[in-house]
């Protein structure tokens, strides 16, 4: 039986001439084609050997099985996803959205010759970082600035170019670890400075610091726990505590600021999140914080304080393997140029206006979506409810924002089938199931999501 149905299989020559591939062929390379067509026929002569296959399907079938399998080569890894998971900087699904006016800056910068390292008033070479620069002095006050590609980089520049073989002091509980795996020892370690912790994890004195202090010390460093608090019996040294000791001892000090917020934002101000241009105004050294976080803008490290520490980082050899792309600066200094009016950032960085969303048109969206799919899918029971959103992106870890959220219940199929089906949508919805039910969060939900999330959502449920 298995021989006679191999001998069935058609064999590639006679597909070639088949007017289906020809179609295959003027949409993708020929050679992906045919590396599809085999490795589908591959696998069926194994389907027939193991008996798994009882028919061999006509060559029209097995044409178009080649096409899905050349699709998903050709198709880009990357893809647009809709967000209903109420997470505002998710990190799993690219952080901050950008602004329309960051948008424009990077196709213009992608389609035309700019002046990246060019300096047009003298006609000579420029540097890349001045584009960002004089804006992020006016709005913090710092005296110099200088932008990489993330701030996890700017932590090891920072380290690297001012503590390179000498002692770094840090409170034991600032050891934090942020998303994938990436721990101040062991960046401490790379950079080649010398970890030298004080305090325990949850108490740690201006005198622990002082104790700490040597002539190998190189700097004094507190990071901010961005992702997670100490609450209880806790003490935490405060910077401006560490500033006045680092100015008796001659040592800089450091900050790492983390998630890089410009303006109180609700209950942030009240849970300990540092705003950058206060903590400028103490007189530290350096502070770093990243770029795609509260800030909303693109992913990259800014790194603010003393002029004589950023020149000397720009000297940093280093500095070439960390230094930004032309797309990460027009984006960057073009979401900053929102910041010089604050209701203009509010309202057009996304990741801002997500936060500050009203709760009552929050409501009114998913009434307005819950009635749309009950139109279009009878099998589905569509509920709205009251729910909490979150920052994310290791930010604000103790504010939770009050939402709404459509709750969708599938009759025809279990929820987390019904979850995967979203997720296999050529543009997936990412959602959460609670309690048995699939969660979408109307406050990460955008308006040109809201007719596919509806289309999707019935298609999901028709397989």
């Amino acid at each position: 039986m298995a021989n006679e149905l191999l001998r069935k299989i058609p064999k590639v020559d006679d597909i070639l001439k088949h007017k289906d591939w020809k179609m295959i062929v003027r949409k993708y390379p020929e050679d992906i084609a045919k590396d599809a067509l085999r490795e589908y026929l591959d696998e069926l002569r194994i389907s027939i050997k193991e008996g798994r296959a009882t028919t061999v399907p006509p060559a029209g079938d097995i044409i178009s099985a080649a096409q899905k399998r050349a699709a998903l080569v050709t198709a880009p890894g990357l893809r647009r996803v809709i967000n209903g998971t109420g997470v505002v900087i998710h990190t799993n699904l690219g952080r901050s959205l950008l602004a329309q006016k960051a948008i424009d800056a990077i196709v213009n910068a992608a389609s035309h010759y700019t002046n990246l390292e060019y300096n047009l008033q003298k006609g000579t070479r420029g540097e890349r970082y001045e584009h960002c620069t004089h804006i992020l002095r006016r709005l913090t006050g710092s005296e110099g600035a200088l932008v990489v590609n993330n701030n996890a980089g700017a932590v090891f520049l920072i380290l690297n170019t001012l503590a390179e073989g000498k002692e770094v002091i840090i409170s034991r509980g600032e050891l934090i670890e942020i998303g994938g795996s990436f721990r101040i020892p062991d960046v401490m370690k790379k950079s080649g400075a010398i970890l030298r912790e004080v305090g325990t994890t949850n108490r740690t004195y201006i005198e622990d610091y002082e104790r700490a202090i040597t002539d190998g010390t190189g700097l004094i460093m507190k990071a901010h726990t961005s992702n997670f608090r100490i609450r209880g019996f806790a003490h935490e040294t405060s910077m401006e505590n560490l500033i006045a000791l680092g100015r008796k001892y001659n040592i800089p000090t450091f900050y790492d600021a983390g998630s890089g917020l410009f303006f109180p934002m609700g209950e942030a101000n009240t849970q300990g999140e540092p705003l950058i241009t206060a903590e400028i105004t103490k007189g530290l050294d350096v502070l770093s914080f990243s770029g795609d976080k509260l800030l909303g803008a693109p992913q990259a490290g800014i790194i603010l304080g003393d002029s004589t520490c950023i020149d000397m980082m720009k000297k940093n050899p280093l500095t070439r393997a960390l230094r930004p792309d032309k797309f990460t600066l027009a984006a960057l200094e073009n979401t900053l140029i929102l910041y010089l009016d604050m209701d203009t950032a509010k309202r057009e960085i996304p990741t801002l206006a997500m936060i500050y969303q009203d709760g009552n048109m929050l409501k009114r969206k998913a009434r307005r979506i819950a009635t749309a799919i009950r139109k279009r899918c009878a099998s589905l029971i569509v509920s709205v409810a009251a729910v909490h959103s979150e920052a994310g992106g290791g930010s604000l870890p103790d504010v939770v924002i009050p939402s709404f959220a459509l709750v969708l219940q599938p009759q025809a199929m279990s929820v987390g089938h019904f979850e995967e089906r979203l997720r296999s949508l050529d543009i997936p919805v990412i959602g959460r199931i609670e309690k048995g039910r699939l969660v979408v969060d109307m406050r990460t939900i955008l308006k040109d999501d809201e007719p596919l999330l509806v289309a999707g959502i019935k298609t999901a449920l028709r397989g």
